[in-house]
């Protein structure tokens, strides 16, 4: 089957996909998010899915909403048979999700129905799987509702990062998608239905989500240090400063939560509600990331002291 390929998608997790759609089937044109004022200057800048279109030199518009009279046109002329959708970042009109004769292809970066919505890689970590992965399906008017088309899985790793599972699945993604898109080419896969009764829903997090209560254990400080990273970042509060947290590793041992136990170039010893957390890497407002014992030593912070905003 000769496919006319319209990609939605914004940010990086999206670029691998649309490299590997256009290399193997040609992607005629593209719909991403509109640039947004970034860094200090506030300046309008595009997203990678953009930048990635202008070096393949793919049509690429970035209307403000898909009710834009824009949108209708433009499809018009592309006539698409298929849209391929990663992370675009809205709901899809109904009138979108019929378009296509073979529909409106996403993949989600979970083991659908699990983590349906938003976060879904975020939460894998902040859950404590051990196994994720990433699933193509035919989308429908629900939140990642739509009949399963194919799953790949990977191996969440004892120090896995949000940042560095997004690099994982996002590969994965790329290389599903292209085996997907080929069987719906021959005809040789159908979409299997969800069980709705297994699925759990995910949210957009916010700055807020990363702020770290020592009355948690050191399994869960652990798993929002790393579910946090590379955005919004775990946080405590101390001495009026909201301290970001990059690294940290549960220890045994026990102490009052919050309350430093020891101070070494190997990282800050706290107490949690259970064990103790290291924090290796800290980063204070409008300051470079330091080893935990820099920052510990520039605030003369010493064995006893607790790391909460009551105690600022």
């Amino acid at each position: 089957m000769k496919f006319r390929m319209v990609f939605m998608g914004s940010p990086e997790f999206a670029v691998p996909t649309l490299r590997a759609l256009n290399a193997e089937f040609g992607v005629m044109g593209i719909i991403t998010q509109p640039d947004k004022p970034s860094g200090r200057g506030r300046k309008l800048t595009s997203n990678p899915v953009k930048t990635e279109a202008d070096k393949l030199g793919i049509p690429c518009i970035q209307p403000v909403s898909l009710s834009d009279i824009l949108v209708r046109n433009q499809l018009s002329v592309w006539l698409p048979n298929i849209i391929v959708v990663v992370a675009y970042g809205k709901m899809l009109p109904k009138w979108l999700l019929e378009l296509p004769e073979n529909g409106c292809i996403n993949i989600h970066a979970s083991l659908l129905p699990k983590h349906r919505g938003a976060s879904p890689i975020s939460s894998a970590i902040l859950g404590g799987d051990s196994i994720t992965g990433v699933t193509t399906m035919v989308m429908d008017n629900g939140m990642d509702t739509g009949d399963i088309l194919l799953q790949s899985t990977v191996d969440i790793s004892e120090r896995e990062t949000t940042g560095s599972l997004s690099e994982k699945l996002m590969e994965l993604g790329a290389q599903l998608i292209v085996r997907t898109i080929s069987r719906i080419g021959d005809k040789s896969i159908s979409g299997v239905p969800q069980d709705h009764s297994k699925s759990s829903i995910t949210r957009l997090l916010t700055k807020n989500d990363g702020h770290i209560d020592w009355n948690k254990s050191a399994t869960e400080i652990d798993r929002l240090v790393r579910g946090m990273n590379p955005w919004p970042i775990a946080f405590f509060d101390f001495r009026g400063e909201s301290v970001k947290v990059w690294e940290a590793e549960p220890a045994s041992g026990a102490a009052k939560p919050g309350q430093v136990v020891e101070i070494t170039r190997n990282g800050l010893v706290v107490g949690a509600g259970q064990a103790l957390i290291v924090l290796k890497q800290l980063q204070a407002p409008g300051k470079k990331r330091v080893a935990a014992f820099e920052w510990a030593s520039s605030r003369a912070i010493r064995s006893g002291d607790v790391l909460s905003s009551q105690n600022s």
